[in-house]
């Protein structure tokens, strides 16, 4: 294969790998948009503003999961509060002027236009409510392109449970088992595989070692690309499966 072929920032990557599909389905926070710095300042924000103890570890571990379920499993932090009134709270902070900015994962509007366009099904599976999910898609310029959206409000339990993802497939008519599913989330990769479909982990919120459940993965989104089959043409690679204790940051 020619350099002239390879996508820009995916020249000394493995692959490509050639991933076959009839579907695709893509996480939103963190997969298509790189909203995880900010969503990571509004958590710190509330933790702060009750006193409740708490470290980058924690608010790292909330990425990909519904925030109800996250502040339901954290009550006993925040006394004399609610489950409701909390999220209501860090919600809030998200029209802060001083939040960090909010953009495309490189690589995230280009894929899904040339999935469009070729005619492949696509959903979004996201553990945030309909509204705010809308409201990014249309930032991107993509609202109208997936056929169907699946949010926090529509599925009974949360990643990692596979309910979004199964239930994705069945609004596309597809096998799980031919769809390629995108995450940046350890939730959401577990999520995908307990589905039964292929993972692509991306790399943009979390190390690669917390992703290794991923059948591939990659920086963003510029290192996947389409091809006719229809067939994924990877360049990131797929996970090195180290014993404990021995994996790497990076592949």
């Amino acid at each position: 294969m020619a350099l002239s072929d390879v996508p820009p920032g995916a020249e000394g990557r493995r692959g490509p790998a050639e991933v076959p599909l009839q579907a695709a389905v893509f996480d939103l926070d963190g997969t298509l948009v790189d909203t995880e710095p900010r969503n990571r300042v509004m958590w710190a924000r509330l933790f702060q503003a009750h006193g409740a103890p708490h470290d980058e570890a924690l608010i790292a571990s909330f990425a990909g999961r519904r925030g109800l379920e996250v502040l339901s499993e954290l009550a006993h932090l925040f006394p004399g509060r609610t489950v409701d009134e909390l999220f209501a709270q860090v919600v809030s902070y998200g029209a802060a002027p001083d939040m960090p900015p909010v953009a495309p994962v490189p690589g995230a509007v280009e894929l899904v236009r040339a999935l469009h366009e070729a005619g492949v099904p696509m959903a979004v599976v996201t553990s945030a409510q309909r509204p705010y999910a809308e409201a990014l898609l249309d930032d991107l310029g993509i609202l109208e392109l997936p056929a169907a959206t699946v949010t926090a409000g529509d599925v009974a339990t949360g990643k990692p449970d596979p309910e979004g993802f199964l239930a994705a497939a069945e609004m596309l008519g597809v096998p799980p088992a031919d769809a390629v599913a995108f995450e940046d989330a350890p939730a959401g990769v577990a999520a995908v595989k307990a589905a039964g479909m292929t993972c692509v982990g991306v790399t943009t919120t979390q190390p690669a070692r917390a992703l290794d459940g991923a059948d591939h993965l990659v920086a963003n989104l510029k290192e996947v690309e389409l091809s006719p089959g229809p067939v994924l043409r990877v360049f990131g690679g797929r996970p090195r499966r180290e014993p404990p204790g021995r994996g790497d940051d990076e592949e």
